[in-house]
């Protein structure tokens, strides 16, 4: 076996372990089955769970098995974890819908046909639904200490926060410890990652399965996903940094990446990039020697969109980003056109009306690009009026369905930089 712990290391993936100095001799012993959780409380994971994705990953490739567990019974509690007030308790049939969703997306992340090693995805409802609640306590919960769990960082927050916690939220611990239990008998897993907000169920965990099988568990945790000024990363105006791209555009995902300062690169490059040590470490050095050709933030861009959006959804984005310097606009969806031109004003028109034929100095003062069809005849002819980047030449042209550059949407542009956008109703 390669040694992981030393890659997770350099790499900055290692916060937390519950064995600082046997930990790393176990995974050089050969195969070992390894787990994190992830709770359904969206129908996407977020850029916060690609961390722990990420490590699930590169134990895979170093020969372990990950399982991934989804939290169908954890996800009904809400883990107080980093939280200042209770969740909003989730219906079951949202946490199935969430659940199927999430197991979509972790086949982008994990290979499940390896011959040898495959994933596995695993619902903790599966075994926490078979319980009573009698049996529960009087089996799991006899093994907890009161007087510990006050003592995580976890409970110890919110019990001194205005909000408080409640019993439900408090149980959530031995619901996530009973799990480590559960996958070591079932599937001989000693290993449990996350982020260092789940230390404390984390290490919880390691203790129950040491009382109720005898066995040596392990518990490591990576650093959570911040900027170099300590805030969290993956925060976009439009809110959380989504895995799908119906709530995050591949568009909007790469700028993200594009945009971080010059401090955050090296964590991010090692973070995510496949790259060895010693290749990282001369792009960081490129990138410092000149920041302003923003080398490590078009490889942080690039590697990141394509671990999520594979190639088709990389080239996507690249594809939109190139429109800003002029790039002609075709086969974009309407989604991301939306994103592209967020602030960007139009009008509309009917399908009746677009297949019929719409005058480009009429479609140019109906999206206010000019005041008259005068103004709009003298830009053509001054040559600063474009159709999806292309120039127009001709003020007899025509719009229709053929200059439509997604679904439903015709790009105008006056000048270098003055947009409006066509709809089809």
């Amino acid at each position: 076996m390669q040694d992981l712990f030393s890659e997770l290391k350099w790499r900055g993936q290692v916060n937390q372990t519950t064995d600082d100095e046997n930990l790393p001799k176990f995974l050089m012993e050969g195969p070992k089955t390894v787990y994190a959780g992830f709770d359904p409380t969206a129908d996407s994971l977020h850029i916060g769970h690609l961390i722990a994705l990420t490590f699930l990953r590169r134990f895979q490739r170093a020969g372990h098995k990950p399982l991934a567990l989804v939290g169908g019974a954890t996800g009904m509690i809400g883990d107080p974890s980093g939280k200042s007030a209770e969740r909003n308790l989730l219906s079951a049939e949202q946490i199935e819908h969430n659940v199927e969703c999430i197991k979509r997306q972790m086949t982008r992340f994990l290979d499940f046909d390896s011959p040898s090693n495959k994933a596995q995805i695993v619902n903790n409802f599966d075994w926490m639904g078979k319980f009573t609640y009698l049996e529960f306590l009087r089996d799991v919960g006899k093994m907890f200490s009161v007087n510990v769990m006050l003592g995580k960082d976890s409970v110890k927050k919110r019990i001194e926060s205005d909000s408080g916690i409640s019993y439900t939220e408090f149980s959530y611990m031995l619901i996530q410890s009973y799990d480590f239990v559960h996958l070591y008998d079932a599937y001989g897993c000693q290993l449990q990652i996350g982020g260092s907000d789940q230390w404390g169920n984390i290490s919880t965990g390691c203790e129950l399965g040491r009382r109720m099988r005898g066995a040596q568990f392990y518990g490591l945790t990576c650093p959570l996903l911040t900027k170099s000024d300590g805030t969290k990363m993956g925060k976009s105006e439009g809110g959380a940094l989504w895995l799908d791209a119906n709530r995050t555009s591949p568009y909007q995902f790469y700028q993200y990446w594009i945009n971080i300062e010059d401090a955050d690169v090296p964590k991010v490059l090692k973070l995510f990039s496949d790259d060895s040590e010693s290749e990282i470490n001369a792009l960081i050095d490129a990138h410092m020697a000149d920041p302003g050709k923003r080398l490590g933030q078009k490889e942080a861009a690039r590697v990141i969109t394509k671990l999520v959006h594979g190639d088709a959804g990389l080239s996507q984005a690249m594809a939109a980003t190139d429109i800003f310097f002029g790039a002609e606009i075709e086969h974009l969806s309407d989604s991301d056109l939306t994103a592209i031109f967020a602030d960007v004003p139009g009008a509309e028109v009917t399908a009746d009306e677009l297949s019929a034929g719409i005058g480009i100095l009429d479609a140019f003062v109906k999206c206010s690009l000019a005041k008259s069809k005068g103004e709009a005849r003298r830009t053509i002819e001054q040559g600063g009026a474009y159709v999806n980047n292309r120039r127009v030449t001709d003020p007899q042209m025509v719009l229709n369905d053929s200059n439509l550059a997604s679904e439903t949407t015709i790009v105008l542009r006056s000048g270098k930089k003055k947009y409006a956008l066509l709809k089809k109703k």
